[in-house]
């Protein structure tokens, strides 16, 4: 036997006061029993019990032990216990990085499943561009980012979830100029709003104008989509946004997406966390819920 087990066999001889009722506790035999005390016995060079008929005693060096293997002994199957409820999801924090406008358009249905499956999960979420959601799953900050494709980094492990399209949009003020479809040089001559540059989105955007031979120049950079919709509305340039975002504003009528002879490629929002770390049980059972409803 290992000396954890028999540390576990003292610990609980010493409690029940007898051989037989620790053997049937520990679901062994007496004779094992008893020739696990005589081992441990020896190996210390100490007598721990009293053997009587009424039963076994802790001797004044086995109550020293007992002090302290009893507490160690305690600890590890506290720590058990909690392991197998982290892995049974009964306790635990789900550490999701993600920002503002995907976290409002896309992640909270999935959030809100998740949390009426396993209402004792305790949430993180931190707010991020995909390169500082990339930066905090490598430190640790969180387990899972939910980020804007393309990402390249072979280091992380990359689950596309949905498809968006980029778009601009305009207010009333430019309704005259997009009467019919426009290319890609017209609309940037216009006052133009964009993301911030250091935006997986803007970037992704900016690459596919600049591959064309345009160069584009915002008037405005902002934070946040919510500003991009709002700066569009107000009719201070025309916006680049996320259709699938922007429906509220579309279906409203507030905006107006401007018709391009030439739509900008597709690209997605999607799960991505490191290859070489393995998922904590509940991001594990979050990833697994969104690829269930995506399916």
């Amino acid at each position: 036997m290992s000396k954890l087990d028999l540390y576990k066999v003292f610990c609980t001889v010493a409690n029940r006061k007898s051989f037989s009722k620790a053997a049937h506790d520990l679901y062994m035999t007496q004779p094992a029993v008893s020739q696990a005390i005589m081992q441990l016995e020896r190996e210390l060079d100490t007598r721990l019990f009293t053997r009587t008929s009424k039963g076994v005693f802790l001797t004044d060096e086995g109550r020293l032990l007992f002090e302290y293997a009893n507490s160690a002994v305690n600890f590890i199957r506290v720590g058990e216990e909690k392991l197998l409820e982290l892995k049974n999801l009964t306790t635990g924090e789900l550490k999701i990085g993600v920002g503002d406008t995907i976290s409002r358009y896309f992640l909270l249905p999935y959030l809100e499943e998740f949390h009426n499956r396993y209402p004792h999960i305790k949430f993180k979420i931190v707010n991020g561009t995909t390169l500082e959601i990339c930066a905090l799953i490598k430190s640790g900050g969180v387990d899972i980012g939910i980020c804007n494709f393309p990402l390249e980094d072979p280091g992380f492990e990359l689950i596309p979830c949905i498809d968006i399209q980029d778009i601009f949009v305009y207010g009333e003020k430019f309704k005259d100029i997009f009467s019919g479809p426009v290319s890609l040089e017209q609309v940037v001559k216009l006052p133009l709003i964009f993301l911030e540059s250091k935006s997986n989105s803007r970037k992704y955007v900016e690459d596919y104008i600049w591959s064309k031979g345009i160069k584009i120049s915002p008037d405005f950079e902002l934070g946040s989509h919510e500003l991009l919709l709002e700066f569009a509305k107000i009719n201070l340039g025309v916006a680049c946004v996320t259709r699938e975002f922007s429906r509220e504003y579309l279906d409203a009528g507030l905006l107006y997406e401007v018709p391009l002879m030439e739509e900008i490629p597709k690209r997605s929002i999607g799960v991505c966390f490191l290859k070489s770390v393995s998922l904590s049980p509940a991001s594990k059972k979050f990833v697994e819920i969104l690829e269930n409803r995506l399916s």
